[in-house]
């Protein structure tokens, strides 16, 4: 079996979590399985942490793993803000595409961060380890997510009252 990115393991749980019912990290660990995914508990009880994913009632009592409430949702576009304000070095676009430019080692970490914050108009990003490929969905929001990164990146700070669900 292939190993995963953080990266790219941390958007599949955001995934299942989102989309499915989990009652326990074991079965978040076999669904994880199933998608080609090793991981032990602890690294599952971390990126949980790092997804700011909780445990709430479900409808018929049960405890459930879900995403993050709209404050965690705060707390995931402020990491963003101060990492790109700590860690970018360039931001350019062509077409749809955006490439970011970070230190050494620095683009899986920010890449995870921008997949968490889920930016209108983005499709995905693929991390090395300095460059971060951005895809946007067109022209248009790959200009609009330039503009957003590079606010958050002069400001350290997210802006105000943009919706990001997608």
């Amino acid at each position: 079996m292939p190993d995963v990115t953080r990266a790219g393991r941390l958007a599949t749980l955001r995934q299942l979590v989102g989309e499915a019912r989990f009652a326990s990290q074991a079965d978040l660990i076999d669904a994880l399985a199933a998608q080609g995914i090793s991981v032990s508990q602890p690294t599952l009880s971390k990126d949980l942490l790092a997804l700011g994913a909780v445990r709430q009632r479900a409808a018929d009592g049960s405890l459930v793993y879900a995403s993050g409430s709209d404050e965690d949702r705060g707390a995931t576009m402020d990491k963003l803000a101060r990492l790109c304000a700590e860690m970018l070095q360039s931001l350019r676009s062509a077409g749809n595409q955006i490439v970011m430019k970070v230190p050494p080692g620095a683009a899986q970490y920010l890449a995870a961060s921008l997949d968490a914050a889920a930016l209108a108009g983005v499709m995905g990003t693929i991390a090395g380890d300095d460059t971060i490929l951005i895809i946007a969905v067109d022209e248009a929001a790959a200009e609009q997510v330039v503009s957003r990164i590079s606010e958050m990146t002069k400001s350290g700070r997210p802006r105000e009252g943009l919706a990001d669900e997608h």
